[in-house]
């Protein structure tokens, strides 16, 4: 068990500094579509000053020794490491089925089914809401965004609702499954929920997507988009074989964890080599295509979405070691039941992206029950659809859709989807306790 530094430095300068550091680092991360400031960036440069003022005071002030900062920043190297070889894989699995036009036959489908603007509202959330339990929720809302932008057709109205609704979808489908959310995965391997146990999240997951969804459906517009004629779309060679190879790494991934308690990044690290074959197979089979290369998947990962994982586990981890989370812990988990703190975490989510919430959840260790473990993850992760900054999902349709989706826009509608997070915080507590 790593020992904490324990600092007490909160009121100190080199603290207050630190503090002030990562503040500023997140205004210009919220702020990316505006500065265009890639969101790793600031993260990267605060967690390295951090963690020299840190190693500064534990040394000089404290007389830390030089084994015991090792240890610290090993053990946040390990936390984060672990998160890295995980995503990097998702994320290359993902890559390879859009290489494949796996998700282009969906949307190419959608569009030429002849359908109402209300069915293919509903139909789009509900699949957004099942894929994001696989694909992370920017991939799922940038896919649906594209099938909501080619069906429009100029329809501003039906193009706002449609976006605010894979937004909450997205969201959503992410709580009941380990691999749909980083807030999960990270609740996972922290040991603090079993991967069986993420699905009793389900009905109130689905809950809070449908009580918004149900209201909104009577504010789209009537008529249907013209189905235009064009070229068909055809899954190149490998995909369906990609795709099952891909279910197949996570239920291994998890098969290794419950019963071997081998790190699921091993399983999917695994995985990983199994698509790199099937990808020696397909350029085989497609007569020595050169064009054909699957470190070009690796390659097109969403880095700065790894690297600002990075920056934020060191940040947080850096003022953990300065005692900000233990101060954060006794005013949320000290001041209110464990109920409302977890409540007003996913409150804060909408605001703060989850990620270094939950990560800051999980350093406080706030001695809660499995239930209240629960409700955390599934505030976390559906309080990011409460405005639309408060997630990945919403800031990259924002930028899709090219003005017409925005933070007001989604604002006007919070109070229908409060009522779905209530209303599915409300059917946890009432299934789950």
């Amino acid at each position: 068990m790593i020992e904490t530094l324990n600092l007490h430095a909160t009121q100190t300068c080199i603290g207050l500094i630190c503090l002030g550091l990562f503040v500023f680092a997140y205004i210009l991360v919220a702020t990316e579509e505006i500065t265009h400031l890639r969101k790793s960036k600031p993260v990267l440069v605060t967690s390295g000053i951090i963690w020299l003022l840190v190693a500064e005071y534990a040394v000089h002030k404290k007389g830390f020794s030089k084994e015991q900062i090792e240890a610290l920043i090993k053990h946040n190297l390990m936390e984060y490491g672990e998160l890295l070889l995980f995503l990097l894989v998702s994320m290359t699995y993902t890559n390879a089925l859009v290489e494949r036009n796996t998700f282009e036959k969906i949307r190419h489908s959608l569009i030429n089914w002849g359908l109402s603007y209300r069915q293919i509202f509903v139909l789009t959330g509900v699949i957004a809401f099942f894929l994001s339990t696989v694909a992370n929720n920017l991939t799922t809302a940038m896919v649906m965004g594209a099938v909501i932008l080619a069906c429009a057709q100029g329809n501003t109205r039906f193009i706002q609702l449609s976006f605010i609704n894979i937004v909450v979808a997205s969201n959503a489908g992410g709580v009941f499954s380990p691999f749909g959310d980083v807030t999960t995965l990270m609740v996972w391997q922290a040991g603090k929920i079993e991967f069986s146990r993420f699905l009793v999240l389900f009905i109130p997951a689905l809950i809070n997507l449908l009580v918004p969804m149900l209201i909104m459906t009577f504010f789209i517009p009537g008529g249907r988009p013209r189905v235009e004629t064009g070229d068909i779309v055809y899954l190149k060679k490998g995909a369906l074989l990609i795709t099952a190879f891909f279910f197949i790494t996570i239920a291994v991934s998890v098969v290794c964890e419950e019963y071997l308690f081998i790190p699921p990044f091993m399983g999917m690290m695994m995985g990983l080599g199994f698509l790199m074959l099937i990808s020696y197979w397909i350029k085989i089979r497609s007569m020595g295509d050169k064009e054909y290369d699957i470190f070009v998947n690796v390659k097109n990962s969403e880095w700065d979405t790894l690297l600002f994982f990075y920056g934020i586990i060191f940040c947080v981890g850096g003022l953990a070691e300065l005692g900000y989370l233990q101060l954060a812990s006794s005013a949320i988990y000290g001041n209110l039941n464990y109920t409302w703190a977890n409540i007003l975490i996913g409150v804060i989510s909408s605001v703060i992206d989850n990620i270094p919430v939950m990560f800051a959840v999980l350093q406080m260790q706030p001695p809660m029950d499995l239930s209240q473990w629960l409700l955390v993850t599934l505030t976390a992760g559906v309080g990011g659809s409460l405005i639309s900054i408060g997630s990945a999902a919403g800031v990259a349709l924002m930028g899709q859709s090219k003005g017409l989706y925005s933070f007001l826009e989604h604002l006007k509608w919070f109070p229908v989807i409060a009522l779905g997070y209530g209303a599915s915080i409300y059917a946890h507590l009432l299934l789950n306790s």
